[in-house]
């Protein structure tokens, strides 16, 4: 007889109505290959990437159902707390897995977070620091690792420097707030509300503008998750010889290059994806020492997923969406 587990899954691909094919139920207990770990699930974030996997992205229809949640923290069967890293690479790569041609994230190839147990690699479940709560660590493994990333490995600015957000609200936006702020960075935001901008300003922005604004003068760097809707802001936000990092685009990828601009004010594009395991365990303890946690705009028990998934396809979001077990 097979044993079942609660989980929150997608059925099929659905490009036109991506909640369609949402399903709270149940799913077999997973099994637990040799070098994998079982983690009993204490809390998991919502993240984007959980919307395109609702809609067909990166998945092809065969890997149907899968359990969505691309990170989270929880338990070991002995009792250990644990932080997962959702990068997953092939076991004979060395160095970045990030640059692995065969990587994969948790949901793409190996089932989600959103469920009572999940089984990943042994190397991916990292020790939970002690004063943070397993919602709060629940927000590390993609949303604030890919900021850690973008600000800290890829941007090159230093302490004094100016920043600029663009979007106000999101995961990786106000995790970027929040960790330009503590590294002593001048932080300006953009975001499309007031009440988007007063988040940004909550977390320790310096200040905050409408998208598209005049600024009081060009920065040193900006931080790109938006893509075609703010692109050309953006280029015209920096100093000569600024830089540009981009780790997503969701308002389309299609945006006018600028290339003139680019290359006459020796301007610098940089990509950035999440963030290998060392860079998550230095994220855990850059938290540790400074007490700066993410911002939980909505936590929900896991069998309320749906509500969560409708906020953040509305763009309805305020912080982190945690789902909790």
């Amino acid at each position: 007889m097979v044993e079942l587990m609660f989980a929150v899954y997608a059925t099929a691909p659905n490009p036109d109505d991506p909640l369609a094919s949402l399903t709270v139920g149940e799913r077999p207990d997973p099994e637990v290959p040799p070098g994998f770990v079982a983690v009993r699930v204490r809390a998991a974030s919502l993240n984007m990437h959980d919307l395109w996997t609702l809609r067909g992205v990166g998945l092809k229809p065969e890997g149907y159902p899968m359990i969505l949640g691309c990170d989270g923290a929880g338990t070991l069967p002995d009792g250990t707390e644990v932080v997962l890293h959702s990068v997953v690479g092939t076991p004979d790569w060395y160095g970045d897995e990030t640059l692995d041609p065969g990587r994969t994230l948790l949901t793409e190839k190996h089932q989600g977070t959103f469920a009572d147990t999940v089984v990943v690699p042994a190397r991916n479940a990292l020790p939970k620091p002690a004063d943070l709560t397993f919602t709060e660590a629940a927000c590390m493994g993609t949303a604030w690792l890919t900021a850690y990333r973008m600000l800290f490995v890829k941007s090159g600015l230093r302490p004094g420097q100016t920043m600029l957000v663009q979007g106000a609200s999101g995961g990786v936006s106000t995790a970027l707030v929040t960790l330009g702020r503590a590294a002593g960075l001048r932080v300006w935001v953009t975001g499309r509300t007031e009440e988007k901008r007063a988040v940004a300003a909550g977390l320790g922005a310096h200040d905050t503008f409408e998208p598209g604004a005049r600024l009081p003068e060009r920065v040193d760097g900006v931080f790109e998750t938006v893509g075609k809707a703010t692109w050309q802001h953006s280029m015209r936000a920096l100093k000569p010889g600024g830089v540009i990092v981009v780790s997503g685009s969701t308002s389309g990828p299609d945006a006018d290059a600028d290339l003139q601009r680019l290359f006459f004010l020796q301007l610098r594009v940089v990509g950035s994806t999440m963030g290998t395991r060392e860079e998550l365990a230095d994220l855990l303890r850059f938290c540790a020492l400074t007490g700066v946690r993410p911002r939980v705009g909505t936590e929900l028990p896991m069998d309320r997923a749906r509500e969560g998934f409708t906020a953040m396809l509305s763009g309805d979001t305020a912080g982190k969406i945690v789902f909790t077990r």
